[in-house]
C-alpha cells in the first residue's frame, strides 16, 4: 500500500510491515477498540463523555505499549509454598508526556505503574513558520539510563514528536529505548518520525490521514 494522504482503507499487518518495518505498531482491533475511536470522532459527544471513552482508550494504548518494555525472569513463592517462573519489569522505566494533550495519558500510565515517574516536554509550533521547538522540558535526572514511554495521543505531522525525540536524545537516551505511545496518527507522520528516528519504537490505535485534533481542548474542557 502506498502512502496517499486522503487514503483510507483500513491498514492491515503485511501494509504496515511493508511500509514501516518493526517500527510502527498498530493497536489489535476489534468492535469495541472500533466504537471507542468512533465516539472520539463524533462532534457530538459530550465533554464527559469524550474524557470517559478517551480514557479507556488511553488504558488499552498504554498496556501495550507497557508490554514492549523489557522484561526479566523471575520467581515468587506462592501462599502455598510452591515456586512459580514468571516475569516482571526490567528496572528504569519512565514515562514523559508532551504537554498538553500528551498529559491526558499520564493518569493511564499511572493506573498501570503506581510510582512510575513522569517529565514533561512543551513543543510550540511559530506562529509564521509552523516550526515546532521546545520551549520546556523536565525529566528524572537519570533519564539516560532508562527506558521511556513518550506520550502524545494525537499526530498529525510529526514535528512535534521529532521535536521531543532530539531534546530525549540530548539528554543521553537512546532512541532505541523511547516508545511512542499514540492513541491517532497519520500515515504522513508516521512516515516522517520513522525517517528520523527509525529505532523508535511507535504504538497506535489508528492510523487514518485525517487525525482528530480537537483531542486536546475536548479532552481539558478548553474548545
Amino acid at each position: 500500500m502506498d502512502i496517499v494522504d486522503n487514503d483510507i482503507r483500513p491498514w492491515d499487518a503485511k501494509d504496515i510491515k511493508e511500509q514501516f518495518g518493526d517500527s510502527l505498531t498498530l493497536l489489535p482491533s476489534n468492535d469495541n477498540i472500533k466504537e471507542l475511536q468512533t465516539i472520539l470522532r463524533d462532534k457530538n459527544t459530550t465533554r464527559s463523555d469524550f474524557k470517559f471513552y478517551a480514557d479507556r482508550l488511553i488504558r488499552l494504548v498504554i498496556e501495550e505499549s507497557l508490554n514492549k518494555l523489557p522484561f526479566t525472569d523471575c520467581e515468587v513463592v506462592t501462599p502455598t509454598g510452591a515456586i512459580y517462573k514468571g516475569l516482571k519489569y526490567g528496572a528504569g522505566n519512565c514515562g514523559v508526556s508532551i504537554v498538553r494533550s500528551g498529559e491526558a495519558m499520564e493518569q493511564g500510565l499511572r493506573d498501570c505503574c503506581r510510582s512510575i515517574r513522569i517529565g514533561k516536554i512543551l513543543v510550540e509550533s511559530d506562529t509564521d513558520t509552523h516550526e515546532a521547538h521546545v520551549v520546556y522540558a523536565k525529566f528524572p535526572e537519570d533519564i539516560a539510563r532508562r527506558q521511556v514511554l513518550l506520550m502524545y495521543p494525537i499526530m498529525s505531522t510529526g514535528n512535534t514528536v521529532k521535536q521531543a525525540v532530539n531534546v530525549l536524545t540530548q539528554h543521553g537516551v537512546k532512541e532505541e529505548r523511547i516508545i511512542l505511545s499514540n492513541l491517532f496518527c497519520t500515515p504522513a507522520a508516521v512516515r516522517a518520525v520513522v525517517d528520523y528516528v527509525p529505532k523508535m519504537k511507535i504504538l497506535t490505535s489508528e492510523l487514518h490521514p485525517v487525525a482528530p485534533n480537537h483531542f486536546g481542548q475536548k479532552y481539558f474542557g478548553t474548545d
